[in-house]
């Protein structure tokens, strides 16, 4: 059945399947499915049990939960492949980022809102849209795809995940030929890209201190070191005067093919009027295989309880994203050996490693990944760029070890000039939705065409080994 639907039939069936899907997607949003801890479990539970639901309802009857051990349900299903046809693996996660109206969304973030061809709503790309597109493309064969399918969709990605451990002690669930990752998309709507890389991120607590306790600024002030001062000092060594990070011995991964446009990167960026962008180099470079660091908290007295005293302890907390391809352990280690040397002053120093998460490069070279940029270009009807991504995927890196000989297809419905996912007014295109169901349909085809021609050629003696 799967090997004799045809292009034209996917577009078809993916058409008629639309209205569905927008309303699936719609229901999804409704869920403020937030693993962070401190939220509310009920909604994530809640939204675990509606994405088994969907998936069933749309073809994936084999569909259960699986119990992650400190975390929240992982959504399985398995369809078996027909004769001789490989097995790809379906990933998206269901939890998604905090959202708050009073953050600056015009919308109540839990309502999703259809406008001008957009569903806005947290969640809507990221990555809600990446269960659509599993589902959708499991209902366009109803229900019996070309391929072998695996499905998992994770209740974690946003928040410290407990699955890595899950898929190391149990590899047998995640083998296939090749994982489909439908968390990513194009620089802009109508534009297809593959993702070929991920940086990594790295993060850590430094800890400053100088005095036993809170003393008068004006009796001390002048002598006596004041925490935070030192603090901002060390913190203003991680970058020089054009805003490339100054940390020495970091390493860059390779420069990206694809160019980042500035306007679309100011638009989505939000970034005011006038406001330089720091760094040098191609724009691209920078996002996608540069390290970067930013200081993502700091503890030290608010202004409503400032007062007059030097403070004797301040603290921040440091995020730094890596190179796809650098090791995280090192360039961690690098970045606290900095701060320790940056220290003004001989005040006492801590600094606590928080994690270390690798970044990734996709495999390249297989035959999945010519199906992929044949799938993609015959959805869009346009040639297929490859990016990189600054984001990380931890997870991608576990499920290489777990599976070494798949391939990974990344990509989704997100356009980072306007979807402004994890921000406020996080929106997905719907014509972006259906062409990126129509590129994962058509590339189950061509990736069981591409298997079913190796093993001929093999049986035939007509590919080389090695």
């Amino acid at each position: 059945m799967g090997t004799e639907v045809t292009f034209d039939e996917i577009r078809s069936r993916t058409r008629a399947l639309m209205p569905d899907v927008v309303e699936q997607l719609k229901s999804l949003i409704r869920y403020p499915s937030v693993a962070f801890p401190g939220y509310p479990s009920e909604p994530v539970n809640a939204m675990a049990d509606a994405t088994a639901a969907l998936l069933k309802e749309y073809g994936l009857h084999d569909v259960r939960l699986i119990d992650i051990p400190g975390g929240y349900p992982a959504v399985y299903g398995e369809i078996s492949p027909p004769p001789g046809a490989p097995t790809v693996m379906m990933y998206a996660h269901y939890d998604v980022q905090p959202a708050h109206k009073e953050d600056g969304w015009e919308t109540d973030p839990w309502t999703p809102v259809e406008k001008d061809g957009r569903i806005y709503g947290r969640g809507a790309t990221d990555d809600k849209s990446g269960i659509m597109i599993t589902a959708a493309s499991i209902r366009v064969f109803r229900g019996k795809p070309p391929v072998g399918v695996k499905v998992l969709i994770e209740g974690e990605e946003e928040t410290t995940s407990h699955l890595d451990a899950f898929v190391a002690a149990h590899p047998e669930l995640f083998r296939c030929d090749a994982f489909i990752v439908a968390d990513n998309g194009n620089l802009t709507v109508g534009d297809p890209a593959l993702t070929t890389s991920l940086r990594g991120e790295v993060s850590c607590i430094v800890e400053v201190r100088t005095l036993e306790s809170p003393v008068h600024s004006g009796t001390f002030g002048g002598a006596a070191p004041d925490a935070l001062v030192a603090l901002i000092r060390m913190l203003a060594t991680l970058h020089d005067a054009q805003g490339d990070v100054a940390v020495q011995g970091l390493r860059s991964g390779l420069p990206a093919t694809m160019e980042y446009p500035e306007e679309i990167y100011r638009e989505s960026a939000g970034l005011l009027e006038g406001v330089d962008l720091i760094g040098t180099g191609p724009l691209g470079a920078r996002i996608w295989s540069k390290p970067s660091i930013t200081v993502i908290g700091i503890d030290a007295p608010s202004i409503s309880a400032s007062a007059n005293i030097l403070i004797p302890r301040a603290a921040a907390k440091i995020s730094m994203r890596i190179a796809p391809d650098a090791d995280p352990d090192r360039e961690l280690h690098i970045l606290m050996d900095h701060l320790r040397a940056a220290a003004p002053w001989n005040v006492h120093v801590e600094v606590r490693e928080v994690s270390a998460s690798s970044g990734f490069i996709c495999p390249a070279g297989g035959h999945g990944v010519v199906a992929a940029r044949r799938a993609l270009e015959t959805a869009f009807g346009k040639p297929v760029l490859e990016k990189g991504t600054g984001g990380s995927i931890p997870l991608l890196h576990v499920l290489h070890n777990a599976v070494p000989h798949a391939e990974f297809i990344l990509w989704g419905a997100e356009d980072a000039s306007c979807s402004r996912i994890h921000g406020t007014n996080e929106s997905v295109d719907i014509g972006e939705l259906e062409r990126s169901i129509v590129a994962q349909s058509l590339f189950l085809l061509l990736f069981k065409k591409g298997a079913v021609k190796r093993i001929s050629e093999k049986k035939s003696g007509g590919s080389r080994s090695g």
